[in-house]
């Protein structure tokens, strides 16, 4: 087979793979658009007769949707900001020294990488409540999450940061900056780029993040958007369109800065592959 060929098959092959993994997405969108008797109706509707944007109405006035967007932006905010601030040192040191303990650091954050968030958020609710914590649940929340988040955080940084010639920090030096200056003034403004995508995958993360925020977080007036779709499933009826109206609403935002910095993304997620 020729490699003209080769590379159409390829390319065949990613559309068919992408359409499968868009496809909840764009069933999210039609659902929402449709009546509650035609999200059942067999075959299914693969586009909505009617449109029926009164849903999207309903949730705005019913589930009080702007505060519990409010909150999911005070929480990522809070979760970049701090990770922003205490990951980007550690993953500077990961990325410049080389010795065994390093080494040993470096396993212990990808092991930290996998460890699900329903496995720690139950030490986590008794530590934080030994100490008082649970009484600023938005803080305990923002604290917990960014435990969860720093390991994926300081990888990708840690990525940009090995991009950045040593040499330049040596020049830095011997022009009688400090160590801290040559951090602040050279690697930081040359690895921005990977640091600022790895902060809005960050972000992302603390925007849609469900199980510390239900865990630690019982007042219903600080919940987040992810919990608060869940006020439309009731005992016997699951308004299913309410629900993916709101859903949508939710992850609108998220999708469009994906398709507007998608380039900036793949920069920064490939920055630092063939060190």
């Amino acid at each position: 087979m020729s490699a003209a060929w080769t590379n159409r098959l390829l390319f065949v092959i990613a559309l068919v793979l992408a359409g499968i993994y868009l496809f909840p997405l764009y069933w999210m969108y039609v659902t929402s658009l449709k009546t509650q008797s035609s999200i059942f109706a067999v075959p299914p509707e693969f586009l909505p007769g009617v449109p029926q944007w009164q849903n999207y109405a309903l949730i705005w006035d019913v589930a009080n949707i702007p505060r519990y967007m409010w909150n999911s932006l005070v929480i990522a905010t809070g979760v970049t900001a701090f990770t922003l601030i205490f990951g980007a040192g550690a993953a500077y040191v990961l990325a410049r020294y080389r010795n065994p303990w390093i080494d040993v650091t470096l396993f212990l954050v990808l092991m930290l990488q996998v460890l699900p968030p329903s496995l720690m958020v139950t030490p986590i609710f008794v530590g934080f409540a030994s100490v008082g914590l649970l009484d600023y649940p938005r803080f305990g929340a923002i604290l917990a999450i960014s435990a969860k988040t720093m390991p994926f955080f300081i990888i990708l940084c840690r990525a940009a940061f090995m991009t950045v010639p040593r040499e330049l920090e040596e020049a830095a030096l011997v022009d009688g900056n400090s160590r801290a200056g040559a951090f602040f003034m050279i690697v930081l403004p040359l690895a921005r780029n990977g640091i600022l995508v790895a902060a809005l995958l960050i972000f992302m993360q603390g925007f849609g993040e469900y199980v510390y925020s239900a865990s630690l977080i019982a007042d219903n007036r600080l919940h987040p958007a992810s919990i608060g779709m869940t006020n439309f499933l009731q005992p016997n009826v699951v308004n299913w369109n309410a629900i993916m109206a709101f859903a949508a609403t939710y992850v609108t935002p998220i999708v469009a800065a994906f398709v507007l910095l998608q380039r900036q993304i793949v920069n920064g997620l490939t920055a630092g592959a063939l060190k």
